[in-house]
């Protein structure tokens, strides 16, 4: 499809709750496609319609692991447990990394691009990365939520 430029950091989208999914068309289908290319692309594991400038409650999550690719449409969290924190970084903000408490456990209600519900429990890293899509759409940053910020140095430790 279509790898799409990326909304960085100031932009009102970014902060605004995205408005529901309201027609399963063959846009939405489009939405999906480019948001995934993109985030290949950028070398994310997710990305939200806001991030592309869509206010629409649409995600793409893809860790890499054989999960695949997860499409998450009006997405709902309906239960978390546990505390995890860790590192997390965002396309909407270019090398800028913190430290992220975040619950270990996550079930998330949604839909899927026909329309159809499901229901995905996950933990560790993946619940991480659905719960930081999941806040985009609510107008909810990870900078918000960064109890430190990473320097230089320890990325690199990091990315070893």
């Amino acid at each position: 499809m279509a790898v799409k430029p990326i909304v960085t950091y100031p932009a009102e989208v970014l902060e605004t709750p995205a408005e529901p999914v309201a027609s399963f068309d063959k846009s939405l289908k489009k939405l999906l496609d480019n948001m995934y290319d993109t985030m290949l692309e950028l070398d994310g594991v997710g990305l939200a319609a806001p991030q592309i400038g869509v206010s629409k409650r649409a995600a793409v999550v893809d860790i890499g692991d054989d999960t695949g690719r997860i499409e998450l449409v009006n997405p709902e969290v309906i239960e978390e447990s546990g505390e995890q924190t860790g590192p997390e970084g965002c396309l909407s903000f270019p090398d800028l990394y913190g430290e992220v408490k975040r619950s270990d456990y996550v079930k998330v209600k949604a839909f899927d691009r026909r329309g159809k519900p499901f229901t995905i429990e996950a933990e560790g890293f993946l619940a991480r990365a659905l719960l930081h899509e999941i806040d985009h759409l609510d107008g909810i940053l990870f900078t918000s939520k960064v109890t430190r910020y990473y320097d230089a140095e320890e990325l690199e430790e990091m990315e070893g």
